[in-house]
C-alpha cells in the first residue's frame, strides 16, 4: 500500500507579474516573431514538399494499421473493455485518498522514468490520479499496435516507434497546467519561469531559422582545446577530408607500433576526449602508446560529389602514408568507433585485397557490419525516406547535421527532448554545462553521395557483409578475407547499435576474435574509464555462432573493459623504444591539437 502523504495541494504565496516587464516582453516577441516566421516560410519553400513526402508514407502505414485493428473488432472490443476496467479500478482505489486514506496504486512508471520524479506526482492525489491515467492510456495505445497481426516486421516496429513519439508526447508532464513542477514554479515567481520559457523559445527558433532547435546545455561554457579535447597533441598532416594528429607521449617510452584511431563522421571525435579523467586518448597515450587520430573536415555544399572511394583514400590510406612519414613505422594498431569501426572492416578488406599489410590488429567499437539487424535507426530506411531525404540532400549538397541530431534525440526523445522542453520552456531556466550534451550538440554534415551510397548499400540492402557486394576504387570487399586479430566491443543497452548486430559482424572475420561485451549503452559503454569503477564487461574465448549462446557461457568481470584490451593490445604492439615527439619526423607540426577541422561548428 502506498502511503498517500500530501493529499492536499499546498499553493504556495503568489507573486504578481511586473507590468513593465510584460510589456517589454511583448514587445521583444514581436520583433524576434517576425524574423522567425520570415525564416520558416523560407525553409518551407526549400523543405515543405519532401517533408510533405514523409508525412503522406507514415500516414498511409498508420491508414493500413487502422484498416487491420477494424478486421477484428471483437479484439478490439475486448481491449477497449479491459481499458475500461482499468480506469474504473483507478477510479475506485483513488477514491479513498480524497478522504486522506492510504491509497495503492494501480499502475507505476517504469523504473529510470524521470519524468514523475517529482513527490507530487506520488504524493498528490490530483497530479497521482493524472500520471495514472495517462501511463494506462499510453500503455494500453501501445499495446493495441503491438498485438497488430497481419503487418510485416518493418512496418509494425515503424508503427510502434512513431506510436511511442505520440504517446511521449502526450505525457502531462509536458504541460504547464498537469505539470506539479511547473504549476509550483509558475505560481512562486507570479509566471516568471513561463516568461522565460518564451524567451528560451524564441532564441531556439531563431537560432534554428524557424525550426525549433533546443539547447541541450550552455553552448558558450565549452572551449574546444581549452576545456574539452584538452589532450596534448599537433596536426602533422592534413588534406581536403581529415587532419591527421599525434598526441604527444607522456611516457619515457612507447611501443613500437603506433595506434591509429578511426572517428566516426557522423559526428566529433572529441567523444573520446571530453575530459582528462575520461579521456580514453589520453588513456591510451598513458598506456604508452603513440596515437594519431584522423579528425573529419565537417563538408559543405562544394564535397557533395565525394564518395565513401574519398573518405577510404583519403583518410586511412593517406592516414597510413602520413604516420610512416612521421615515425617510419610501416605497420600499425587500429581502432575504429561505431561507423568508424566499419571504415576500418572496410579498410582491412580493402588492404587484404591489394596485399597490404600494414594495419596489423583491428579494434572496433559499437560497430556494425553486419546490418540485418539496425536496431531502431530501421525506421528510418525505408524507400520512401531514403528516396526523400536524397532530394534534401542533392538541393543543399549535404544531409544538415541538425536532420541526423534529430534523428538521435527521437530515440530517446524523454530524455533528450522532453526533459530539455520541460527545463527550458516550462521551468524557464537556462540548460546546465555538460560537456557531453555540447559534443552531442556539435552536429556534422555529410556529403550527399556519400551518405547515399551509406544509406542504401549498408542498412537498406546489407551488402558490406556479402562478399564482394561493393566495390570502393576498383576493388572489391570482402569482409571475409581479413585475417589480423580484432577486438570487438560492444554495448548491451545500444539502442544504435545493438550488440547482438556487431556480434553477427564479427563472425565474417577469418582470422582470431576477441569480443567483448560492455554494461550501458553506445556512449556509456565505450567511454568507462577504470577509475570510475562503473559497470562491468563479459568475455569468452569461445566465438560461437549464437550471440545468446556466447552470453550464456561469458564471465562478468566488474569495472571497464579497458585494462583488458590494453592487454591484448600490447601483446601486438612490439617492444618499447624512445618515446615519439610530434614534428621531429619528415611531417613538420601544422598546429596544436584538437586542429581546425573539429572546430567547425555548425550550431552557435
Amino acid at each position: 500500500m502506498a502511503e498517500q502523504k500530501n493529499p492536499e495541494f499546498k499553493l504556495p504565496e503568489v507573486k504578481m507579474p511586473d507590468p513593465a516587464q510584460m510589456a517589454q516582453l511583448f514587445s521583444h516577441i514581436a520583433e524576434k516573431s517576425q524574423i522567425i516566421v520570415k525564416e520558416f516560410l523560407n525553409r518551407q519553400k526549400e523543405t515543405g514538399a519532401f517533408d510533405q513526402q514523409d508525412q503522406m508514407a507514415l500516414g498511409k502505414s498508420f491508414m493500413e494499421l487502422t484498416q487491420k485493428i477494424m478486421a477484428d473488432p471483437g479484439k478490439l472490443a475486448q481491449a477497449q473493455m479491459a481499458l475500461w476496467q482499468n480506469y474504473l479500478e483507478l477510479w475506485q482505489k483513488t477514491l479513498p485518498a480524497l478522504f486522506g486514506q492510504p491509497a495503492e496504486a494501480v499502475i507505476h512508471a517504469q523504473k529510470g522514468d524521470k519524468r514523475f520524479k517529482h513527490d507530487d506526482w506520488q504524493d498528490n492525489v490530483l497530479f497521482s490520479y493524472i500520471k495514472q491515467s495517462y501511463l494506462l492510456m499510453a500503455n494500453w495505445i501501445q499495446d493495441t499496435v503491438a498485438n497488430v497481426e497481419g503487418l510485416d516486421d518493418k512496418a509494425k516496429k515503424k508503427l510502434q516507434f512513431y506510436t511511442k513519439q505520440f504517446v511521449d508526447a502526450l505525457a502531462p508532464s509536458n504541460f504547464a497546467l498537469t505539470n506539479p513542477e511547473v504549476v509550483r514554479a509558475t505560481i512562486e515567481s507570479g509566471g516568471e519561469n513561463l516568461i522565460n520559457g518564451l524567451k528560451n523559445m524564441l532564441a531556439d527558433l531563431e537560432r534554428g531559422k524557424g525550426k525549433l532547435n533546443i539547447r541541450m546545455t550552455d553552448l558558450n561554457a565549452f572551449e574546444l582545446g581549452k576545456n574539452v579535447a584538452t589532450t596534448p597533441g599537433k596536426v602533422i598532416y592534413q588534406n581536403e577530408m581529415m587532419q591527421l594528429l599525434q598526441y604527444d607521449p607522456s611516457t619515457p617510452e612507447v611501443f613500437k607500433k603506433p595506434l591509429l584511431i578511426f572517428p566516426p563522421w557522423i559526428n566529433k571525435f572529441y567523444i573520446m576526449d571530453l575530459r582528462p579523467k575520461n579521456s580514453l586518448i589520453k588513456w591510451c597515450v598513458d598506456q604508452g602508446f603513440t596515437v594519431f587520430l584522423m579528425s573529419w573536415i565537417n563538408p559543405d555544399e562544394k564535397m557533395a560529389e565525394k564518395s565513401f572511394d574519398d573518405y577510404l583514400k583519403y583518410g586511412p590510406l593517406a592516414a597510413l602514408d602520413a604516420i610512416e612519414q612521421a615515425t617510419g613505422e610501416r605497420e600499425v594498431n587500429a581502432l575504429g568507433y561505431c561507423l568508424g569501426g566499419t571504415l576500418l572492416g572496410i579498410t582491412n578488406a580493402y588492404l587484404a585485397a591489394v596485399g597490404d599489410s600494414r594495419i596489423t590488429s583491428g579494434t572496433h567499437l559499437t560497430t556494425m557490419l553486419d546490418f540485418g539487424e539496425p536496431g531502431e535507426l530501421g525506421v528510418f530506411i525505408e524507400e520512401e525516406q531514403i528516396a526523400s531525404l536524397e532530394k534534401r540532400m542533392a538541393a543543399k549538397g549535404y544531409l544538415d547535421g541538425s536532420e541526423m541530431a534529430t534523428t538521435f534525440s527521437m530515440l530517446r526523445a524523454n530524455d533528450l527532448m522532453w526533459s530539455f522542453f520541460i527545463n527550458n520552456y516550462l521551468l524557464g531556466k537556462d540548460p546546465f554545462p555538460f560537456d557531453l550534451l555540447y559534443w552531442n550538440s556539435d552536429s556534422t554534415r555529410m556529403p550527399a553521395k556519400m551518405h547515399s551510397f551509406y544509406l542504401r548499400n549498408f542498412y537498406q540492402n546489407n551488402r558490406l557483409k556479402e562478399p564482394g557486394g561493393i566495390a570502393l576504387l576498383g576493388t572489391p570487399i570482402d569482409l571475409t578475407k581479413v585475417k589480423v586479430p580484432s577486438y570487438f566491443l560492444s554495448a548491451i543497452e545500444d539502442h544504435i547499435s545493438p550488440w547482438t548486430s556487431n556480434y553477427a559482424g564479427s563472425l565474417l572475420y577469418s582470422g582470431p576474435v576477441k569480443f567483448v561485451l560492455s554494461g550501458s549503452g553506445h556512449i556509456a559503454g565505450p567511454i568507462n574509464p577504470p577509475a570510475a569503477n562503473k559497470y562491468f564487461f563479459w568475455t569468452n574465448p569461445k566465438h560461437p555462432a549464437d550471440p545468446d549462446e556466447w552470453l550464456k557461457e561469458a564471465k562478468q568481470t566488474d569495472g571497464s573493459w579497458w585494462p583488458d584490451w590494453s592487454k591484448w593490445l600490447a601483446k601486438l604492439a612490439g617492444e618499447k623504444i624512445p618515446a615519439r615527439v610530434p614534428g621531429t619526423g619528415k611531417l613538420p607540426v601544422i598546429e596544436d591539437a584538437p586542429g581546425a577541422y573539429v572546430k567547425m561548428r555548425l550550431v552557435k
